[in-house]
């Protein structure tokens, strides 16, 4: 399995002034989505910072998000390790498959892969 990059994700109640906020740190908005929006460092683009309102899709809030290049072998390794699952495995229309699990201390990671156009 190889990680391509890790995010954390921040509740923003404000989603208009977290972009604000990060905006004078040095990142740009690179997507946004309505409910989500990642910003990113325009001279090291893995350098990011995902802010999100309530998630449309899931009933909890991510605290991290880790995309791999193999979401389906993850999700598969966190069910036979006996891993909670909060968000089940899904194709959402915004282009990811995902599925959210809990570690140990009761942290909610996001796990993603992007879908291609074959996908």
């Amino acid at each position: 399995m190889t990680i391509r990059r890790v995010v954390p994700d921040i509740h923003a109640k404000s989603l208009d002034d977290s972009r604000d906020f990060y905006a004078a740190l040095g990142f740009a908005e690179v997507m946004n989505q309505g409910w989500v929006m990642t910003m990113a460092s325009p001279s090291n683009p893995t350098a990011q910072v995902t802010l999100m309102g309530d998630d449309v899709t899931a009933p909890v809030h991510p605290d991290m998000s880790v995309e791999v290049d193999d979401v389906d072998a993850v999700y598969e390794a966190m069910v036979a390790r006996g891993a909670t699952i909060v968000h089940p495995l899904q194709d959402e229309e915004w282009g990811v498959r995902r599925f959210f699990v809990r570690d140990p201390d009761g942290t909610v990671v996001n796990v993603l892969g992007h879908r291609t156009a074959t996908d």
